[in-house]
């Protein structure tokens, strides 16, 4: 158990980024990400990564307490509100799509079932001591657009669940800066 330091306090909302399947992860806190990492752009309140075991326990006539506590499964996710109303946050949220532009217009189409495109996320802290890369996502969320007067501004809701990619390969890594976050 790590003694007190509030230099090891994670603070502020960070950075989200997206890219394809495949994207070249950062191996460190200091080469920047590479081309093929987008920003998201601003989130209403930053973003929550949420990482859920759903266990159950294993009980036999003869213990008052369970012998065993079994994982029957785990449910990763990362939830934002994105604050940029633009065609390429819509196409993040709806799980793919197509965006044309026109003359002083872009339109974006919505794919239908069966063609969902799945992305990778990526966060970088404000102050540069920790990266996260979320290797397979798909947004499962409700998609709701509020208007509402005042400064009280559109955003649109993600709730990516998370995915292992492929056999062996974990469904996210955390970059930390050590000393100050081993």
């Amino acid at each position: 158990m790590p003694a007190r330091n509030k230099g090891q306090l994670a603070l502020g909302p960070g950075l989200l980024r997206i890219g394809a399947l495949g994207s070249p992860e950062p191996a460190d806190l200091i080469a920047p990400w590479d081309a093929a990492w987008g920003e998201i752009g601003y989130t209403k309140d930053g973003s929550k990564i949420t990482y859920e075991l759903d266990t159950g326990a294993v009980e036999v006539a003869e213990e008052i307490d369970p012998v065993h506590i079994a994982i029957n499964s785990r449910n990763l996710k990362v939830a934002f509100a994105m604050m940029q109303l633009t065609a390429s946050n819509l196409k993040v949220a709806l799980n793919g799509g197509t965006i044309t532009t026109g003359s002083g217009i872009v339109v974006f189409e919505a794919h239908g079932p069966g063609e969902e495109q799945r992305i990778m996320l990526g966060f970088e802290a404000s102050d540069g001591t920790e990266r996260w890369v979320f290797r397979e996502g798909l947004q499962t969320g409700n998609v709701e657009l509020d208007r509402k007067k005042g400064s009280e501004a559109a955003n649109i809701g993600n709730e990516f669940q998370l995915a292992r990619p492929a056999p062996n390969i974990a469904p996210f890594k955390a970059i930390l800066s050590a000393p100050k976050r081993a």
